[in-house]
């Protein structure tokens, strides 16, 4: 249905949020899948290839040295320590991608996004919260994948990705899940949409109108 759909002059950067357990890689999944022109961000990371992962495609592999001297450089939109292993999202291509038209996706934390935001103000930061706090709990409680310790700890850090929604451009409640999809959706289709993002389409709109006045 949305294979008509007009790519923008220069693409949209979406940075999603949420807690633990909210549901944004359902939520995520199906974006991709029905938003034309949508992509993750490739990161670059300093941990060891897994076995079959390619350089270039499901990351950009960096030694310690590497990582180091991009960070003094200032290579980075945003990046994070877990686990000992460095993390980060490269500006070049990112820009890159932008310019040509894509749109890119970047699911990362709250510190994460101010970061990106201080350095590219364009970026449209949506959070994706639980109806309640208690719902989430629950939510995590029923997948029993993690133990009450693991449990709590995810809890103690909701306060700080949900206490920043108000440094957001929008936020979708993933209570009910078809909802959650369309407000998802509707959200990135909008920001592809905006006049602002398709100066080519409208000076053409403008010289049709001018040939037929």
């Amino acid at each position: 249905m949305l294979d008509a759909f007009v790519r923008p002059d220069r693409g949209a950067l979406f940075v999603v949020s949420g807690p633990s357990g909210v549901g944004k890689s359902t939520l995520l999944k199906r974006a991709f899948e029905v938003i034309p022109g949508l992509t993750f961000s490739i990161s670059a990371t300093t941990r060891a290839p897994r076995r079959g992962e390619v350089d270039g495609k499901d990351y950009h592999f960096l030694t310690d040295e590497q990582f180091a001297q991009r960070l003094a450089q200032g290579a980075f939109l945003e990046h994070a320590t877990v686990y000992g292993r460095s993390y980060g999202t490269l500006r070049d291509p990112v820009e890159r991608a932008l310019s040509e038209g894509h749109s890119i996706l970047l699911d990362i934390d709250v510190q994460g996004a101010r970061s990106v935001r201080d350095t590219l103000p364009e970026a449209v930061l949506i959070m994706i919260a639980p109806p309640t706090v208690d719902a989430l709990e629950a939510r995590l409680r029923a997948r029993g994948t993690d133990d009450d310790q693991v449990i709590q700890g995810r809890m103690r850090q909701v306060a700080d990705q949900l206490g920043a929604v108000g440094e957001y451009d929008y936020v979708v409640v993933n209570d009910d899940l078809h909802v959650a999809h369309a407000s998802l959706q509707a959200v990135l289709l909008g920001e592809l949409c905006r006049v602002s993002r398709h100066a080519g389409r409208v000076a053409t709109i403008q010289r049709n109108l001018s040939v037929h006045s």
